[in-house]
């Protein structure tokens, strides 16, 4: 076997360099200081002593979680990458139902794309508006929480338009990552917001099992599952069911091209970390509003079904958020991959009768589609169930061993940093790949 060649310094410099891959990095690392930047910075006219008093609302807490610790200090970040998200699951969703948006999705390429782009991009500003006047109405109406001496309708104002500005900032740094970076804008943002709280879950964490030998050994335990979930992610992040396909051979002169064996590659989770985001974003939308409306509600029916649903349905900590948030990713994966492109039996099955390739003992055309489609369903399936019984795992962990100090770590969390972590480093190589150094990734 031949001796592989380690690059030298000035090779690795070259490459560096030449690839481009530094002022990407780089680029990617100082959007997401200004986005730290930004959750630092106060909207006038709130009480910030105040905000201790929201730490035991759950729905806070999460929803803080995924915010970076911005919304917990009310900054102008504190709605974070949400209405971003939330509009591009509702305009995914319109275009399986709008004939129109279906068709500039599917028909008119690029340039159909950058249209509903743009859609969603407005329809981020409604929701931004919408949900920061909801949460600075239930700012409003907690004891002390707006400065004394202020006026009130003016830091009202003032904090909406603070606050949608700050969601379109946000989304703004997301597609410029996206662009211009390496890795999903969106989801990156959301992984450095997860993560830049975990030193406070630990602390929390260490201080509840400091003097406590049967939870110190609890804390091992939940560990461990956490490990072992990691380790179920990445298995379940890169498996692949991989279809043979046979290559027609084309003779040109005198020369024989193609006949050779190929293999199309569906991945088990096609979807990837966005079905948890997106479940998590439909929970989380009528937690907010509900939580919000719930104290202004009189004493009654409809009171007490508001609380019902903040504060056991649709409550982070309870079972039945579990079994809801459990259905949302099985149905979402389903849906994701009904909308990728390159996930289309008809049209898979098209491409490979134009190129004079089939699948070994299946007829070109619908016969070829229908088992693709049958192929495809059963991945997905086992796919969808997969990441769903995962995603119930630390959380259930954390109930049973009653550390719930790192519930804010749960498999939602953990999906989203392995599965973006992941994402970022492939990135790394496909761009290192295009530049022809595969001989290097492969050392």
């Amino acid at each position: 076997m031949a001796k592989v060649k380690m690059p030298t310094p000035d090779e690795l410099t070259g490459m560096w360099q030449a690839s481009g891959l530094k002022e990407k990095l780089l680029f990617t690392f100082a959007m997401i200081a200004v986005f730290r930047f930004g959750t630092q910075i106060p909207i006038f006219g709130i009480n910030h002593e105040a905000i201790t008093n929201l730490a035991g609302n759950n729905i806070i807490n999460f929803l803080d979680l995924f915010s970076g610790g911005a919304l917990g200090k009310v900054s102008i970040f504190a709605l974070g990458i949400g209405p971003y998200i939330t509009a591009s699951i509702i305009m995914q969703l319109l275009a399986v139902v709008i004939p129109h948006l279906e068709s500039l999705q599917k028909e008119e390429g690029e340039a159909g794309r950058r249209k509903i782009s743009q859609y969603t991009r407005y329809f981020t500003v409604v929701l931004a508006a919408f949900q920061a006047s909801i949460f600075m109405t239930y700012l409003a109406n907690q004891p002390g929480m707006i400065a004394t001496g202020a006026n009130i309708p003016f830091v009202f104002i003032e904090s909406v338009i603070a606050l949608t500005a700050g969601s379109v900032f946000i989304m703004w740094l997301a597609e410029l990552i996206t662009e211009r970076g390496i890795g999903n804008g969106g989801s990156l943002l959301i992984f450095i917001s997860i993560i830049s709280r975990i030193p406070i879950y630990m602390g929390q964490t260490f201080q509840l099992v400091a003097n406590d030998p049967t939870s110190q050994f609890k804390l091992v335990v939940l560990l461990g599952i956490f490990l072992a979930t990691i380790f179920l992610i990445v298995i379940m992040q890169e498996a692949v069911r991989k279809v043979i396909i046979v290559n027609a051979k084309r003779q040109v002169g005198n020369k024989v091209y193609g006949g050779v064996n190929t293999h199309i590659p569906f991945k088990l989770n096609p979807g990837g970390v966005m079905p948890l985001i997106f479940a998590v974003a439909i929970l989380l939308f009528p937690s907010t509003i509900l939580g919000a409306i719930a104290p202004n509600l009189p004493q009654g029916i409809m009171r007490n079904i508001v609380t019902f649903l903040t504060a056991d349905l649709l409550n982070p900590a309870g079972i039945p958020y579990y079994l809801i948030y459990f259905l949302l990713i099985v149905a979402l994966t389903f849906f994701y991959a009904s909308i990728m492109p390159n996930m289309q039996p008809k049209e898979i099955a098209n491409n490979l009768k134009k190129y004079g390739s089939s699948i070994p003992g299946i007829k070109p055309g619908k016969p070829t589609a229908d088992v693709i489609d049958q192929i495809l369903s059963r991945t997905t399936f086992i796919g969808a169930v997969g990441l769903g019984i995962i995603a119930l795992i630390p959380g259930l962990a954390s109930q049973v061993t009653a550390i719930t100090t790192l519930q804010g770590l749960g498999a939602t969390t953990l999906i989203i940093m392995v599965g973006v972590a992941l994402d970022f480093i492939n990135q790394i190589k496909t761009h290192l790949l295009v530049r022809q150094y595969e001989g290097f990734l492969k050392q």
